[in-house]
């Protein structure tokens, strides 16, 4: 049982219910993990998108193996307008070119009108460039009932190949909202609907997440967002990260570690983790300026500036980045 409030055998409980005995027998060794980046939108020294650095990114994380998701949080998709939504859209299916899948972001907030409607449209045109949709929610969800929600995903998926849900912690972002346990029971037993995104930095619900997806629907998949604890993997989450857009080949090589039971493993992952716990600090939406940091360090974007209306890391950040660099082994100035 993944989630138990029991302590076996006198164990130590740790803080999210599982002894340390239950935590080990729920690990999924050698498991094939999958992984999604959530592509950095970065930016030309004179404030323009950077196309080229995107498109760059865009090959480097499919190159890895990994799948990318774009006009999520980390691509500013509650910051950019929609024609950039749709430029975003096109080039990553230019450059990836049929090659594997990748998921984008339909994003509604702040938008008037019918929401199945609203939806529908942003996901027709994500389809449209080859992608799977991942609903963002929108703070018209903070006061509806379990089944309104579960009701309205499921008039929304109606037709749909494929569709990720995403659930957000305000930590984020003021439109997410983390699911009670009626609504994730109602919303894994939609068909279109083959996987979620949890981003609640905690671990104990996203444990309580695999336990109900395993009793519910085992093949739903539970991506986990969670930032600063990147071993989710190990329990049986997979994963859509922003912290995977800041070295996605390092995420894919930590992957195949974990499923060939090599022992580098930890040493990689102790690393990615290390870079999260620093860039995913207070306040968590600056990351995306940690990302841009870190990115720019490595020379694969032309600036360290994040989108104007995105929160900044303080003038020393490129020292705390620079270090986290060396550490997964890079060659930095």
């Amino acid at each position: 049982m993944l989630h138990s409030a029991l302590v076996k055998n006198g164990g130590e409980k740790e803080n999210d219910g599982m002894s340390l005995e239950d935590r080990h027998h729920a690990k999924k060794f050698r498991r094939k993990i999958t992984g999604y980046a959530a592509c950095l939108l970065p930016f030309e020294k004179d404030g323009r998108i950077a196309e080229n650095a995107f498109r760059e990114a865009v090959e480097r994380t499919t190159a890895a193996g990994l799948g990318c998701a774009v006009n999520m949080d980390t691509g500013y998709a509650n910051y950019i307008t929609a024609a950039e939504r749709t430029q975003v859209l096109r080039w990553t299916q230019e450059v990836i070119a049929g090659r594997r899948d990748f998921t984008a972001g339909a994003f509604v907030e702040g938008k008037e009108g019918d929401l199945v409607d609203l939806y529908r449209r942003e996901m027709d045109e994500i389809v449209s460039y080859g992608g799977t949709p991942i609903l963002f929610q929108t703070t018209r969800f903070h006061d509806w009932s379990a089944q309104q929600i579960v009701d309205l995903y499921a008039t929304v998926c109606e037709g749909y190949e494929s569709v990720f849900g995403f659930e957000l912690g305000r930590m984020f972002a003021p439109n997410g909202m983390i699911f009670d346990e009626e609504t994730v029971r109602g919303l894994m037993r939609i068909p279109a609907l083959k996987g979620m995104k949890h981003s609640s930095l905690d671990r104990g619900q996203e444990l309580r997440r695999l336990q109900i997806r395993d009793e519910v629907r085992p093949e739903f998949m539970v991506f986990t967002g969670n930032d600063l604890g990147i071993d989710m993997v190990e329990y049986g989450s997979d994963y859509l990260l922003g912290l995977a857009a800041f070295c996605p080949e390092k995420f894919a090589e930590r992957d195949a570690y974990w499923e060939n039971g090599d022992e580098r493993y930890a040493e990689l992952n102790d690393a990615l983790q290390y870079l999260g716990n620093v860039g995913f600090r207070a306040a968590v939406p600056a990351y995306k300026h940690s990302c841009a940091v870190f990115q720019h360090l490595l020379g694969r974007i032309p600036s360290s500036e994040p989108h104007p209306l995105c929160p900044r890391r303080p003038d020393w950040e490129s020292g705390i980045m620079k270090d986290c660099a060396l550490r997964l082994g890079y060659q930095v100035g």
